[in-house]
Order: structure tokens, then C-alpha cells, then sequence
């Protein structure tokens, strides 16, 4: 996988070692009634560090499911603001990822996308069905929009731990397609070595907010 400057979209008080949260983003205005949401809707503290089970095996004291703020319609409509906030500042063409979580934040990204520039949608199955798109060209397990004239690409997900589930899909289009992907951007970055695996993978990495900044700690 050929490698992308971590430094390109790097702001004014975002640099190496610090959070992943861009500066526009966290002095918006709507990103602190977002992280309000999430904190309401998404996140449970189980009060020791081996109190939930997370996909990734890992045990942690913190529990988010986003899927409530994916369905919500106030958090879909800001989470649609402060993605595409990014995603306009970086001149993506395309936004989508792995399914399951980055589906529903893919359609929400497209359905609030500028009206004089809107972008594109698609995902990345897990596991290719054996065969590509028939009308889009896609190569198998890519699936949405033609990605077959290539563009610049954001991958978003849901929450990111490792980042191990957002640098598969962005191998997978690196190597099917000729689409560059520009950056990854999560709504939540549990700071649990995600932002260091994307930095050593040379991939651009951002969230929405941190973990730190729903607990408060």
C-alpha cells in the first residue's frame, strides 16, 4: 500500500502526538451539543477497565454504540455538518468504509454534502459476494457508486480503537482501484492507539471527538 502524508490536512494546532480532533471542527459551533448527544445516546462508563468486552477483544471501562446517534435526527444532521466541514477542506470526491457502521455515516455524509459539490457514496463488504459491480465496474466487495475513474477518497467510521478495521478498507482500495484515499475520519477516536497505527501506516487520521472528550477524562 503506497503510503499518504500524515502532515497534508494537518491544521493550526494539530500536530504529531496531539489529539485527532482538527481545530475547525472543536471551535464549531454544533460540536459541543454533538458530543452532548453522543455522551447521551452512545456512551455507557461501566466503571472499571474490564467492564465491557469490545469487538476487538479488548476489555475497557468505556462502551459507545453509535448506532443510536447514526439514527437520531439531530445528531445525523450535525455529524453531516462536521464531516463534510473536513471532507470539503480535503476535496474528497468519495466518502465511505467497512460495513457495518460506516453505511449509515456514509449516507448520511452524501445526503448533507454540498449542493454545488456533492460527493459520492459506497462500501466495503468484509467479504466480496465473487463479483463486481456490473454496472459500476467496481472490483468485488466494493459496492455503491463507480469508483472506476478514480478521485480522492475519505473513509469514515464509527469508532475507532485500533484502527486495524478502517486501514483494511483503505488497502482495499488502494490496491483494487485508482482512487487515493485522502484521509480517515471516525466520529469517536478511543484513544486506545489508533492515531499511532495510522501515523505508522502513513494514513491522515482524524475524529469528530475523543474519548476524553465524552467521559470527561
Amino acid at each position: 500500500m503506497e503510503g499518504l502524508s500524515a502532515t497534508k490536512f494537518i491544521g493550526a494546532g494539530q500536530e504529531h502526538g496531539a489529539m485527532s480532533v482538527h481545530p475547525s471542527v472543536r471551535e464549531h459551533p454544533s460540536w459541543p451539543r454533538l458530543v452532548e448527544l453522543v455522551r447521551e445516546l452512545a456512551f455507557i462508563d461501566g466503571g472499571s477497565d474490564d467492564a465491557f468486552t469490545l469487538a476487538s477483544g479488548r476489555q475497557s471501562r468505556w462502551f459507545f454504540d453509535t448506532k443510536p446517534v447514526m439514527m437520531h435526527p439531530e445528531s445525523t444532521h450535525l455529524l453531516g455538518e462536521l464531516f463534510n466541514l473536513r471532507m470539503d477542506a480535503m476535496g474528497a470526491d468519495f466518502v465511505g468504509g467497512l460495513e457495518l457502521g460506516a453505511v449509515p455515516l456514509t449516507a448520511i455524509a452524501v445526503a448533507t454534502s454540498p449542493a454545488n459539490s456533492p460527493r459520492l457514496g459506497f462500501m466495503v463488504r468484509k467479504e466480496a459476494k465473487g463479483r463486481g459491480g456490473r454496472k459500476t465496474n467496481n472490483p468485488p466487495g466494493i459496492e455503491g457508486s463507480s469508483l472506476h475513474g478514480g478521485g480522492e477518497i475519505v473513509i469514515v467510521e464509527d469508532v475507532t480503537t485500533t484502527g486495524g478495521s478502517a486501514i483494511k478498507a483503505v488497502e482495499r482500495i488502494q490496491n483494487d482501484t485508482t482512487c487515493k484515499v485522502t484521509a480517515v475520519i471516525s466520529i469517536v477516536d478511543r484513544e486506545e492507539g489508533a492515531k499511532e497505527a495510522f501515523a505508522q501506516a502513513g494514513i491522515h487520521f482524524e475524529s469528530i471527538m475523543t474519548r476524553s472528550d465524552v467521559a470527561g477524562q
